[in-house]
């Protein structure tokens, strides 16, 4: 059973998901797209998945920029506990497109209403390892992508 929805090499699909990366790109500079090429080797339809429905499909929709897309995704991640890996892309993907150091704090002390401190400190704490690798110095011949 390898239909067209499930063969992602397909010429619909490598559409959808160049679209998807060309999103992501947008908001999320290359650190999506690292996330997006680490699964080549293990999982590569995941990762297609990723770019082609959930930037592709689901980010690229009206309704909502992508700064109030990326304030939702803060809050879910925030509230969810335990994914603090993808949390730490979406804060830089925050700052990306505009969302300050501030606004992002405001997000976590308002979900904490919600989810409870232990998320919301583990999320503030998770916003302060990317915080401390963006106020590092940068060597300028370290690639920007291996600096995240």
């Amino acid at each position: 059973m390898n239909s067209t929805q499930h063969d992602i090499s397909s010429t619909e699909n490598l559409a959808r998901r160049q679209h998807g990366q060309d999103v992501l790109y947008r908001i999320d500079g290359d650190q999506g797209g690292a996330v997006i090429d680490s699964l080549a080797d293990i999982n590569p339809a995941m990762g297609h998945h990723i770019a082609a429905f959930a930037f592709g499909d689901v980010y690229d929709r009206p309704g909502l920029d992508a700064r109030s897309r990326q304030l939702v995704t803060l809050g879910v991640l925030t509230a969810l506990g335990g994914c603090e890996p993808q949390l730490k892309v979406h804060v830089g993907a925050a700052l990306n497109v505009g969302i300050t150091r501030e606004e992002i704090a405001e997000v976590m002390l308002h979900a904490a209403v919600y989810c409870g401190f232990p998320k919301a400190l583990n999320a503030t704490f998770a916003a302060r390892e990317v915080y401390t690798s963006l106020d590092q110095p940068q060597d300028p011949t370290v690639n920007a992508a291996d600096r995240r």
